[in-house]
């Protein structure tokens, strides 16, 4: 499972847990031979919704209506503990996998929510900017396995400032994919400060002046993975000037990229420079 399912899964297994929803991790636990998914995978079990998968068929459908039944016989409650059960893949199944496959039942607990691994994302984003370019951006990245922190200095937490043209409408914020976090402040540029080790740092944001101290803040740091700053070449000469001055050395001005994207990737439409600057992300190594 990669981590982009991995998480949202995560995510929905917290609002049941929240919502105090009596439930069963069932995760493949052992293999043996060929089977349809790896050690690790999950699924999420309910008396009402299945979410998630361990490799469907006879499988899947046995898994489940043996979760179903501890839940049942549970009588509204959790199993009072985890149990493994094991699926030899052949005939019987109807699955010509041939192999076996161990499955663990497990309740849906905060221990268990908590030992839950995940595995690590292609990148995480500090993404600064919530116009036409960022909300494009995002959009891209709703089904790409990273992490983000979308940050801007001009909405509150539910989006009642965006009568502004071009920002994020409230019902945009209000659905992003849980991957991805829309964090409102006062100022951006203290941010910085918050952001993982190796992180991704894209500026672009409605000011200059703005974009300046942002970047300064990522370079000051220096334990970044990418620092992009959207502009053209005489943004970029006039910005390294600036930041010279303001005690930026060599090794740091060297690391920053601008203009940003995938090169041969032309035009200025927000959907083209969003495809481009998403490219370069996963270039990355």
């Amino acid at each position: 499972m990669n981590s982009l399912m991995a998480r949202h899964l995560q995510h929905t297994a917290r609002q049941w847990l929240d919502d105090q929803r009596p439930a069963l991790i069932v995760s493949v636990d052992a293999i043996q031979g060929s089977t349809p998914r790896e050690v690790g995978a999950r699924m999420l079990v309910s008396r009402e919704q299945v979410m998630g998968t361990i490799g469907g068929g006879h499988l899947e459908w046995q898994a489940l209506d043996l979760a179903r039944q501890a839940l049942a016989q549970a009588e509204g409650h959790l199993p009072s503990q985890a149990w493994t059960h094991t699926y030899a893949l052949g005939p019987s199944l109807g699955q010509c996998c041939g192999g076996v496959v161990t499955a663990r039942f497990e309740p849906l607990t905060a221990d268990s929510l908590a030992a839950w691994p995940l595995p690590p994302a292609r990148f995480h984003l500090e993404l600064h900017g919530a116009g036409h370019v960022g909300q494009a951006i995002v959009r891209l990245l709703a089904d790409i396995d990273c992490t983000v922190r979308w940050i801007d200095e001009r909405l509150d937490d539910t989006g009642l400032a965006c009568e502004q043209p071009g920002l994020p409408s409230p019902e945009m914020l209000a659905t992003l994919p849980p991957h991805i976090q829309w964090l409102p402040t006062e100022s951006a540029a203290h941010e910085v400060a918050d952001a993982p080790a190796q992180a991704c740092h894209l500026v672009l944001t409605h000011s200059h002046d703005l974009d300046l101290r942002i970047i300064t803040a990522v370079l000051r740091r220096a334990d970044f993975a990418y620092a992009g700053l959207i502009g053209s070449q005489t943004k970029r000469a006039r910005f390294l000037h600036r930041l010279e001055d303001a005690g930026i050395g060599a090794d740091m001005l060297s690391r920053l990229t601008c203009p940003i994207g995938l090169p041969g990737i032309t035009g200025k439409e927000p959907a083209v420079m969003a495809i481009a600057i998403v490219g370069q992300l996963l270039s990355l190594r």
